[in-house]
């Protein structure tokens, strides 16, 4: 899931509302540039999302990311009731995507819905600070929903792929190739490789890359190790290659993980 590669996204919710839709409402057909995230409690809508229609129901999740063409409106004899969050990212991050569908069924858990109408009573009264744990209750929702994605995905992991991932992550400091991991499962590289991405939504390489890039993120933030010796200890034995793609993926070069 590569959203959990973006540990600085920050939501910025601008509407909140305990929506209770009359017959004849509706959403005009228009381009949204924000991320609409809306939790059916009660009632039918049909939504169409870039020309495709979509009829939800309670319990349903609706996730509508920016750049896309949302239009909706209600069923007259079973009005929906629901809870939009509309947000952004901050920048320069607006342009990443949950891993949903556009409707997601029975999404919405009684935990979820319990950190929901806590954020409403928050923000229904604005108290002092209200924005930091509007935003923090927020965030839980997400990551539950997330956290309940995850499990989901992984349990439909081919064995063979998590029998893989287990052995990079106890050694991804030794020179392993996919050649070497194809003939631990006696199966062509090629077709490792397409599995592997199939799985993981990575290719080997850079998944490989990304658990040695953690570990040597970590090692750095001890203080106790230089650029060079964290990059040899997680399987890196060229420095400007290294710093190049500890870049890439973090944002910034390893120099500044070690002052942080």
């Amino acid at each position: 899931m590569e959203l959990e590669y973006h540990p600085h996204l920050v939501p910025n919710i601008f509407l909140f509302v305990d929506r209770r839709c009359y017959p004849g409402w509706r959403i005009d057909k228009a381009t949204i540039g924000f991320h609409d995230l809306t939790f059916v409690v009660d009632g039918r809508a049909n939504y169409f999302i870039n020309g495709e229609k979509f009829t939800v129901e309670a319990g349903d999740l609706v996730y509508v990311p920016g750049g896309s063409v949302r239009e909706a409106h209600t069923f007259g004899d079973c009005p929906m009731r629901a809870y939009p969050f509309n947000f952004f990212w901050a920048e320069p991050h607006n342009h990443v995507h949950l891993p949903f569908g556009v409707v997601t069924k029975k999404a919405i858990t009684k935990e979820i819905l319990g950190y929901i109408r806590e954020f409403n009573q928050v923000w229904m009264s604005k108290q002092p600070f209200y924005m930091i744990q509007a935003r923090a209750l927020f965030e839980l929702i997400l990551h539950r929903l997330l956290s309940n994605f995850n499990r989901q995905s992984t349990i439909g992991i081919d064995p063979r792929i998590r029998k893989l991932t287990a052995f990079i992550a106890d050694h991804y400091s030794e020179d392993i190739t996919i050649n070497d991991l194809a003939e631990k499962l006696n199966l062509h590289p090629v077709y490792i490789g397409k599995l592997f991405k199939e799985n993981t939504g990575s290719s080997y390489k850079k998944y490989l890359h990304r658990v040695r890039i953690n570990n040597a993120e970590a090692l750095l933030s001890l203080g106790d190790f230089t650029v060079t010796e964290a990059a040899e200890r997680c399987g890196f034995h060229d420095i400007s290659y290294f710093s190049k793609v500890f870049k890439e993926m973090k944002g910034y070069p390893p120099s500044v993980a070690k002052k942080l």
